[in-house]
């Protein structure tokens, strides 16, 4: 498959071959950390490490042709927990009820809203500079959670009814939350920012719908109101700040929670959030077909599609990659797709189950795919 037509350079992000965000952490990040844990280096001792390992991930990435690079999340445990818990009024805690994905896995620590949810210091702020500053040909992307994470996971049994006895006020809080948030990374120079949005592709599976009824959630108009925070968050950013909503259904370990295709949440999703672009999971039958893009509204919006797995080391065939692209294109047009991954390679430290070589082939996979398709990545 190759494009019929010319499709310009994209100039902003994001770009033809790109990723979700997340690498898996080389051995020595992860023996520092362990160090760290056990008292036995000091926490300058440990971000010297993590800069050096960043650097290097960051030299990778460009070397393979990316067009934006990220920290790989390499000072993080968690993909969502880090940034939440920096939040005015969330505390990270041990739960009575730990999330469970498929197989059993489950995640060891969940958040509380105990006072007013605001933001009033620059979470990961310092550490999207530290990106800037170290890229050379590619553009920083930062990624942080979306707001919808704080209140899906725990609901209202999450949030002190002292402090919210009305959830309006709790969502409204956090909406201007991260409002705050985005303005400071646009004040820090970021013109690529990701929402890790998970709970929207949740809300296409009925087994989740019916988790959150069983826990007495409010689930009539709960989409609506998710688009409402992110559109709050994101009002009044530059011009030239690309943010775009990063889907899926679970990811730790190789494993996941939810499945169900996008249909039931397509409307609300492309033409009610003013996201520019969305990284749609596509690399099982548990996302659905490509029919929910007709939905898509024509015009500057991008899907990047994630039809390679980020879940198993076995490399797709660029001839695989560009038959599904080509499916997609009867419902997208071309110009406004691109690819990547699915997921992130290590939404937590422990990384999926592959090697850091078929990360990288992976991803040179998608450049090489972008080249062959675009003309450009």
């Amino acid at each position: 498959m190759s494009a019929s037509v010319a499709i310009p350079v994209r100039t902003r992000a994001p770009f033809r071959a790109d990723h979700v965000g997340s690498l898996l952490r080389p051995i020595r990040l992860r023996e520092a950390r362990a160090a760290r844990a056990l008292g036995d280096i000091s926490a300058e001792a440990l971000r010297e490490v993590e800069n050096t390992c960043i650097r290097e991930a960051i030299a990778k990435q460009e070397s393979i042709g990316l067009r934006a690079a990220t920290d790989g999340e390499y000072r993080r445990a968690y993909w969502h927990f880090d940034f939440m818990a920096g939040l005015e009024g969330v505390d990270l805690v041990t739960p009575e009820k730990m999330v469970e994905f498929k197989g059993g896995v489950m995640l060891p620590k969940s958040l509380q809203v105990n006072a007013r949810v605001g933001w009033n210091k620059p979470v990961m702020v310092d550490d999207f500079r530290f990106v800037a500053g170290s890229v050379s040909t590619a553009v920083a992307k930062q990624t942080i959670p979306s707001p919808s994470v704080l209140h899906f996971r725990g609901g209202r049994q999450a949030i002190d009814p002292a402090i919210y006895p009305d959830l309006d006020l709790f969502f409204s809080d956090l909406g201007h939350a991260y409002h705050g948030a985005v303005q400071s990374f646009a004040q820090a120079g970021c013109k690529y920012l990701q929402l890790d949005e998970v709970n929207i592709a949740y809300l296409c599976d009925p087994e989740q719908i019916e988790g959150l009824k069983a826990r007495g959630e409010h689930v009539d108009g709960l989409l609506e109101t998710y688009a409402a925070m992110i559109n709050t968050a994101i009002a009044g950013r530059p011009a030239d700040m690309a943010v775009s909503m990063h889907l899926c259904r679970g990811n730790f370990r190789s494993t996941w929670v939810a499945q169900g295709g996008y249909e039931p949440v397509a409307e609300v999703l492309f033409n009610q959030v003013g996201v520019d672009a969305y990284f749609m999971e596509y690399d099982s039958e548990r996302a659905g077909g490509f029919e929910p893009l007709r939905l898509v509204p024509r015009g500057p919006k991008i899907v990047v599609l994630g039809i390679m797995t980020s879940k198993t080391g076995e490399l797709e065939s660029a001839d695989d990659l560009k038959r599904r692209l080509d499916a997609a294109s009867k419902f997208l047009p071309l110009e406004q797709l691109a690819l990547s991954p699915q997921c992130g390679f290590a939404s937590t430290e422990e990384g999926n189950l592959l090697s850091e070589d078929q990360q990288w082939r992976k991803l040179e996979r998608c450049v090489e795919v972008a080249m062959d398709v675009w003309g450009t990545v």
